[in-house]
């Protein structure tokens, strides 16, 4: 029976209770005034039920799916303005124990490369992606208890926070690695990690175990649930996501939000950020051979569903997809993306992007700087912040600020500053242009005062060559 307070996966995302949610929305897309019931409670800004932003995903009413989208637009700038959080991952190593049938780093793929970056490769790749402007890392790495343990996860993270070469920082290393323990997620959270992020691939329990035959990684329950332990070990900010395309997307919607209910449910907050990849071409891996695959359309009504369903949480699109559906899905409630990505083993300190340790291809092979000019020119503000994890601003504490509407007295000046480095340090001239014009526009948007001031004074000591202003 569904129960969003249980600890046990398959009760609180029950299969049962996903095909009757399934069933209620097929019976009620056309229900004009349910719609407009649900749509209503979506503009109070205090999230829907799984079941009613499933029956807005159903619905094909046109006028109804534009205010869907307006609506969606709308919430994003309420709670995130026009803020676009920049980050990067990192591949650490592609070594992995695993069988999944979508992902090239499976172990029966014989032909692909294998690495594993020593602390000085890490170092190198961390000096290339701070000379481009980053501040924020994922890391990534196979599944891999011999070739990969804990602790050498948590060397590449306190090499990665000990690097400071010229005006370049990482300030927060978000962490994707397969579930692990209690234990371990203790030690990620002593290691001063940001997000915890772990992607469902699929809540369709059948589909999963036929999807990961071997492995670690084949036990569906101990991975589901392993944000409850991530949250055990103390971390607050955990990072949601499935692989749309493995199964029917509908079915992964639900089960998506029912995981978020889950965790809001029994821990207080949900989760800090949703992902949301498609299957990719890959290396030995055919997209065309799963056959639950998403149009561009469908795909970002799931983005606008999400935004409205989970209005607080941050949405992050990679550079899986290209620029004309990032730039569409801006719109309807993304407010992270990653630029200049490389998905290989070392990719970074390559001139020429290498294709052979790729786990997945990259659709939008824009630089960073390139990705930052398209967000300025969009209207948007590219933010390098990380100053709420740094001030403690994280789980429940970020989630009741941002529900208050109090994260824009932060958020906004911390972007502004935060381009400010990235425009003195990293920018090309044209970029840096028009940057300095935007900074001045959005200067007046800082709702307090006394905050625009002091935003007004780090900005020039910032000219001046002084680094790492944060509210």
């Amino acid at each position: 029976m569904y129960n969003p307070k249980s600890l046990k996966a398959e009760e609180f995302i029950d299969h049962q209770e996903i095909l009757d949610t399934l069933e209620y929305a097929d019976a009620n897309k056309n229900n004009v005034a349910l719609i407009d019931e649900i749509l209503n409670k979506a503009r109070e800004r205090k999230g829907l039920s799984h079941r009613e932003a499933s029956v807005l995903l159903a619905c094909d009413i046109p006028e109804k799916v534009q205010e869907l989208y307006a609506l969606a637009e709308q919430i994003k700038k309420d709670f995130y303005g026009n803020r676009i959080v920049i980050f990067a991952p990192l591949y650490l190593s592609n070594y992995c124990v695993n069988g999944c049938l979508y992902c090239p780093y499976h172990q029966k793929n014989k032909h692909i490369p294998r690495k594993k970056l020593t602390q000085e490769e890490v170092e190198k790749e961390v000096i290339a992606l701070q000379d481009m402007g980053h501040k924020r890392l994922a890391i990534e790495t196979g599944e891999d208890p011999v070739n990969c343990p804990i602790e050498y996860v948590l060397d590449c993270i306190h090499t990665i926070y000990s690097i400071k070469h010229k005006n370049g920082a990482i300030r927060r290393v978000n962490v994707n690695i397969a579930a692990t323990t209690v234990e371990n997620y203790r030690k990620l959270k002593e290691a001063g990690i940001g997000t915890y992020v772990l992607f469902q691939e699929t809540y369709h329990k059948e589909s999963y175990e036929h999807l990961h035959p071997t492995g670690p990684k084949s036990n569906y329950c101990y991975h589901t649930e392993a944000m409850d332990r991530a949250m055990e070990g103390g971390i607050d900010d955990v990072g949601l996501g499935v692989l749309f395309g493995l199964e029917l997307y509908r079915y992964e919607f639900a089960g998506l939000l029912m995981h978020a209910e889950h965790l809001e449910a029994v821990h207080g907050v949900g989760p800090h950020t949703i992902s949301v990849p498609r299957v990719k071409h890959a290396d030995d891996i055919d997209p065309d051979e799963f056959d639950n695959g998403i149009d561009d359309d469908t795909f970002l009504k799931i983005c606008a569903c999400i935004r409205v369903a989970v209005p607080y949480t941050g949405m992050i699109m990679s550079t899986r997809e290209n620029q004309s559906v990032r730039e569409r899905a801006l719109h309807l409630g993304i407010s992270q993306v990653s630029g200049g990505s490389r998905t290989s083993v070392g990719g970074y300190t390559e001139e020429e992007r290498p294709h052979d340790t790729e786990q997945f291809d990259v659709s939008d092979n824009r630089t960073l700087d390139e990705v930052v000019a398209w967000l300025m020119e969009l209207g948007y503000i590219p933010s390098f912040c990380t100053a709420c994890y740094r001030e403690g601003r994280t789980g429940d504490r970020f989630m009741s600020l941002c529900k208050a509407g109090q994260i824009q007295n932060c958020c906004h000046p911390n972007a502004l500053m935060t381009l400010k480095e990235y425009l003195m340090d990293y920018a090309a001239p044209e970029t840096k242009a028009i940057g300095e014009k935007l900074i001045q526009a959005e200067l007046g948007n800082i709702p307090k005062e006394k905050v625009r001031e002091i935003c007004k004074d780090h900005l020039e000591k910032i000219e001046q060559g002084i680094r790492d202003f944060r509210f």
